[in-house]
Parts: C-alpha cells; structure tokens; sequence
C-alpha cells in the first residue's frame, strides 16, 4: 500500500532553494519562471511518476502527473470543471480528481476511453478483489476440461491449439496457441460472466495481451512483425525466445491492478469524471471552467495501432482514421498545415462557451514552431509559454527533447 507521501508527493524545483517543494504549495500566485519542470531521475523518481493508477497499463505519449497537477493547483480550484480535449490514459482527469476539480475527457481512441474510465471509477475493493480472483480461477478450470483421461501428447493439442472460434488473423499471427487459448478463455468469461467490474478486466486482459505477443522483450511500444524464433535481446543482453503463455500475465496484472486501485481510492475525491468518445472538433459543451491537454505530436505517434491488440481482442470500433497527426502520414510541411487547422478547430469549438479569461493550458512538443499560430486560429490569447527539458526517456528512446506549456487565455 502507498503511504500518504508516496501518494501526494509531486515536486517542482524553486531555483532559489535547494530542496524540492511538493506541488501542493503552488498557488495562482506563484510565479511562471519560478516553475523548474526539469526534473531528474532522482528528484521524481519512476515510482512517483507511475503512482497508484497512472501505471495501470502501457501507454506512450503521456504526460507525467505532477506535471498536470501543478497547472491544476496553480490556475484551478476545488469544485471548478476542466476539460481534457486529447484524454489520452487520463492523466489529467486523474489528477484533477485528487484534488477535487471536476473533469470531462474527450477521446477519438475507444481503448483510451476505457482505460480512463477504469482508472477514474470508484471500486468496492472486496467486490473486485472477488471478481478478478474468480475470472482467473474460472479461466484455468476452462482449460484443463478432461486432461487426465488423455496422453501427454493429446494434452498438449487440447490445451494450445488455436481456439476454434478465432478467425482474426492478427490475434493467430501474434500469439502462440498456448497464450491465444488463455486470452479468449479470460475474454469469453467476461463477455459471460455477470461481473460488475467488466471494464477493468478488460485492462487487465489487454494488458497482459500485450506482454503475450510473439514479440522481442526490447520492442514491446511497436512491433512491426511477429517473433517466432529465439533471438538476441538487447534488453537482457542475452538470447531470449517468445513468450508461450499469457495466464502468468494475467495472474501478474491481477495483482498489480488491484493494489493500484486500491491505492487510488485511499485518495480519490467526489469530483466528477465525465468521458466521452468523441472527435472533439465536434464537442458542445458547457460548464467549463477551462482546459488543459496534450495534443498528439506532428507525425509521432499512431494512438489506435498502439494498442492494435487490444482492438482485436476486444472487437473495439476503430476510428483511426480521425486521428489528427498520426505517425503514418509523416511530418512534412503540407501535413503540419493540416495539423495547425485540426488542432485550431479542436480550440475554437470546445472555447465557444468558455468564458473570457478562461485559461487553455497545452502541454506540448513544438520542434516545428506551430503554436503560436495555432493560438492565433484559435483566437486565443497567448499569456505564457514555459519550457521543460525532458531528459529521461523509457525503453531504447533516449533521446532528449524539449516540450512547453503553452498558457493561453479565452480574450
């Protein structure tokens, strides 16, 4: 269990002192330029940065909470409403939930929404401690049907063949039969099974679905084809082979998920989490106090192939082609042309009815300096701009980078 100070802990670093000042501190007035966000490994250390439910699952492309939260207490109060336009994992819905202002997440990813969901829920623990605990037992009773009547031999085709059930071509590619079998039993449960925590069985099924690929340890972000032969892994600098299996996964994620909820009701408030699946050029809405988001980077990141497994798995719709900037049309002129009109029109619509002084806080990498521009199609008043050194980078991505916090005004 997280102590209270594993929990609330978040730091920003006043360059006139030496020592780390938790985030709570930061008021309306405390200054912009005295906002250090260029954290060290060892002022905000990983288990800080994943607390409770924001390492719940995977996820690339997101934002780090106490980079969230002290935007939050600087230009936001108990009881306000916010609105995240690119939700993403729900970072900033999370955060804002401690500390009790109400949030609204918009979403083109029906994945990303789930997942918000289920990290933003309240839980009766007893009640979910027994759901994950059946589905997993249920799940190993529904696999070993009639084993001790067969040879060792036929035992083995009983227990891995390839569901006979499963026509996608991705999941049969992607996953051994062993693991395949264990996944669509786990699935097959919930679908059948009158649980009431669905949603965060389905986390904890895509999770360990993407740990079960047929894929090398060191390229688990994008794997761009299936693993079937041993291979030189760079991650344990030694020869690895595909994992076989996915039923220790699920027992590993069963675990882990249920510590992490628990560990974020001990700190959840009453505040409202309100999640949409929507494009949100195309969001209405009212009682919004402000915003503050991540938009998807020019040309870096596929938010639905990201999670590409777990749309299979789960027969999710897919609107991809919705998304604004993916990887796959690149970063060229014509198509930063395109993003500053898709993210403009994403400012301009959720705006409408924000009242005047109403502040938009972007957090984003802008290497192409498009920014500013996009303010001016907002018809947003630019207040602030802070820049952050992100120096630590996960997986084999390590390079460093530059992202801002662009602090925007409704005139």
């Amino acid at each position: 269990m997280f102590t209270n100070e594993e929990v609330h802990l978040s730091l920003y670093v006043d360059p006139n002192l030496n020592a780390p000042t938790v985030a709570s501190e930061v008021t309306a007035d405390t200054p912009t330029e005295s906002l250090n966000l260029n954290w060290r490994e060892k002022d905000l250390p990983q288990r800080k940065r994943t607390k409770h439910v924001h390492g719940l699952h995977p996820y690339l492309g997101k934002f780090i909470p106490q980079l969230v939260e002290i935007f939050l207490q600087k230009y936001f109060k108990p009881g306000q409403t916010i609105l995240d336009t690119f939700a993403g994992s729900g970072t900033a819905l999370v955060q804002a939930n401690e500390l009790g202002i109400n949030s609204v997440g918009c979403d083109i990813s029906l994945f990303n929404t789930v997942l918000c969901k289920v990290k933003t829920d309240k839980y009766n623990i007893g009640i979910a401690k027994q759901e994950v605990q059946d589905i997993l037992r249920k799940t190993k009773e529904k696999l070993q049907p009639g084993i001790r009547q067969l040879s060792f031999f036929e035992e083995q085709t009983a227990i891995y063949a390839v569901p006979t059930h499963v026509s996608n071509e991705y999941l049969q590619d992607w996953y051994a039969p062993q693991s395949l079998a264990e996944l669509m039993a786990y699935r097959d449960l919930i679908k059948s099974e009158d649980y009431q925590y669905q949603d965060l069985l389905k986390i904890i099924l895509t999770r360990a679905a993407r740990s079960a690929r047929l894929t090398t340890h060191f390229d688990l972000d994008f794997p761009k084809h299936p693993q079937k032969e041993p291979y030189w892994c760079y991650k344990h600098r030694r020869t690895c082979s595909p994992t076989q299996e996915a039923f220790k996964f699920l027992k590993r994620y069963s675990k882990d998920t249920l510590y992490r909820i628990e560990a974020f009701m001990q700190v959840r408030t009453d505040a409202s989490v309100s999640i949409y699946h929507q494009d949100s050029r195309k969001l209405n809405l009212e009682g919004i106090d402000g915003i503050i988001t991540s938009p998807p980077y020019v040309g870096l990141i596929d938010y639905h192939e990201q999670h590409i497994y777990a749309y299979h798995l789960l027969g999710l719709e897919d609107k991809r082609v919705d998304e604004i900037g993916p990887a796959r049309n690149g970063s060229s002129q014509k198509v930063q042309k395109q993003y500053q009109k898709d993210i403009a029109e994403v400012f301009r619509a959720v705006t409408k009815k924000l009242s005047p002084g109403s502040r938009i806080i972007v957090i984003a990498g802008d290497r192409h300096h498009l920014y500013d521009e996009i303010a001016q199609m907002s018809n947003l008043e630019i207040e602030d701009t802070v820049k952050r050194h992100v120096n630590r980078r996960t997986g084999r991505r390590a390079t460093e980078f530059y992202e801002s916090v662009f602090i925007w005004r409704k005139p």
